[in-house]
């Protein structure tokens, strides 16, 4: 064989290789295109954390627990200029409501009621003192209502400044519980409001501080 066409055939050989061997082509990035892909990677951060912070917005508030609108007014405390909004100061906890009278026969319930206070207070308990002279058998002034609140029974519960608690009169807290069950019939009703302001026990005048009835009430709202 000559020497030209030993030449030719490996110069066959070689092309047979390179047909079969796969080509790889190397293309050429432009600059721009990684800064473009780190912005779409960015852009899309930022859309997933609005759309994770809208969720969260509409999300059902749990912090704040609900309180009835008439409970949500100023009232003057008893003998002071201060005053005293039972939402604000006591959201969340279940209270015990009664309207009093200073020259009732169920005026000695004042020193029951101080002790049930004092005994349910550091578990949640608020009492609230309401007196009232519907039932006219509230002291003439408001000193004589405060002499046999904090000098003759020794209360220290919230007592609020007189005000009416029945009729169209009827201030926006007993209103909101005669709506809730009924108005007072007779001084030291007792109602039984948990922390959302719904009244589960309306007690009326003979069911005393100390009474079973009421105290299995309280352990259930606690």
């Amino acid at each position: 064989m000559s020497h030209s066409r030993q030449n030719r055939s490996r110069r066959t050989r070689i092309a047979a290789r390179n047909h079969r061997r796969p080509v790889t082509v190397r293309v050429a990035r432009h600059p721009g295109q990684r800064h473009q892909r780190t912005t779409l990677v960015l852009v899309a951060a930022a859309l997933g954390l609005a759309l994770c912070l809208n969720l969260l917005a509409g999300r059902p508030a749990s912090a704040a627990p609900a309180c009835p609108e008439g409970f949500d007014t100023e009232f003057r405390m008893l003998r002071s200029e201060d005053t005293l909004n039972l939402c604000q100061a006591f959201s969340g906890r279940p209270m015990l409501i009664i309207n009093t009278a200073s020259s009732c026969g169920f005026t000695p319930q004042f020193k029951g009621l101080e002790a049930l206070y004092k005994e349910y207070k550091d578990k949640g308990l608020v009492v609230v003192g309401f007196p009232s002279g519907d039932f006219r058998q509230e002291a003439r002034t408001e000193e004589g209502t405060a002499e046999v609140c904090y000098a003759k029974y020794g209360v220290t519960f919230p007592m609020l400044a007189p005000s009416p608690v029945k009729g169209e009169n009827a201030n926006p807290i007993f209103a909101e519980l005669a709506r809730q069950t009924d108005a007072p019939g007779w001084n030291f009703n007792k109602y039984l409001v948990d922390k959302d302001g719904n009244v589960v026990e309306h007690f009326g005048s003979f069911v005393g501080p100390q009474s079973d009835k009421l105290r299995e009430a309280i352990d259930r709202v606690l």
